[in-house]
């Protein structure tokens, strides 16, 4: 293998790839929105290209990555405690539904070596994005019960917004680093980005796990960092 690309560190990898999905669906999503709302000649089959063929490159890229960073811990076997992912099967996977992939392969691999912690201020973004999403779905209800369709819809598409581009990411990057803080509470950053992930279609969730997570990261080393 080429030492370029054995020198990659592919765990941060597949970290980096799955937080381009939500982002690149969001796209997709919005293209046949418009395509069926308001028809744009051009712009709106241009989104949903983005959408469809950025998701299969987003897949194929996570498959190969999940591959090369599993035949990396095979040939740890001490480091990993055991844990011998299988390349090939990992890889499948992802090709069949890749961002669950990543996340289980993800959650997984921290158990056995950890996950690297960036910004200690992440949590800013998670408390945002909470606000935010609070306030476009009180924004909503209240359009929807007076009849502001507009308003409904710019309600949502901020409250969208946010949770699709941000929450994600910060909620994953901050679990990593409270991991480093707590010896009480260690959550796994893989499980808390599958949860994100899943709110993204669940509207309620986001809120309900963002505010569940703050809760427990102020109790146990507050709401700050060094």
């Amino acid at each position: 293998m080429s030492p370029i690309v054995d020198g990659l560190d592919w765990a941060r990898v597949v970290e980096r790839l799955l937080y381009l999905f939500p982002p690149v669906i969001g796209v997709g999503i919005v293209g046949v929105l418009q395509e069926l709302e308001y028809p744009l000649p051009g712009l709106d089959f241009g989104l949903f290209l983005v959408g469809t063929f950025g998701y299969t490159v987003l897949t194929v890229a996570l498959a190969a990555a999940l591959v090369l960073d599993a035949k990396r811990v095979r040939r740890r076997p001490k480091a990993s405690g055991n844990w011998r992912p299988h390349p090939w099967l990992n890889g499948l996977f992802a090709l069949v539904w890749a961002p669950v992939a990543g996340v289980v392969y993800l959650a997984r691999r921290h158990r056995r070596f950890g996950t690297p912690p960036g910004w200690a201020g992440w949590w800013l973004v998670v408390a945002a994005s909470l606000v935010t999403s609070v306030a476009g779905l009180t924004a909503a209800v209240v359009a929807f019960l007076l009849a502001i369709p507009g308003v409904v819809a710019a309600a949502l598409g901020l409250a969208g917004a946010i949770a699709v581009g941000a929450f994600p990411v910060a909620i994953h990057q901050d679990a990593a680093y409270v991991c480093t803080q707590s010896n009480s509470w260690r959550p796994n950053p893989g499980v808390y980005l599958g949860l994100a992930f899943l709110s993204l279609s669940v509207a309620p969730l986001q809120p309900l796990v963002a505010g569940y997570y703050l809760r427990r990261r102020r109790q146990e080393i507050g709401l700050g960092g060094e």
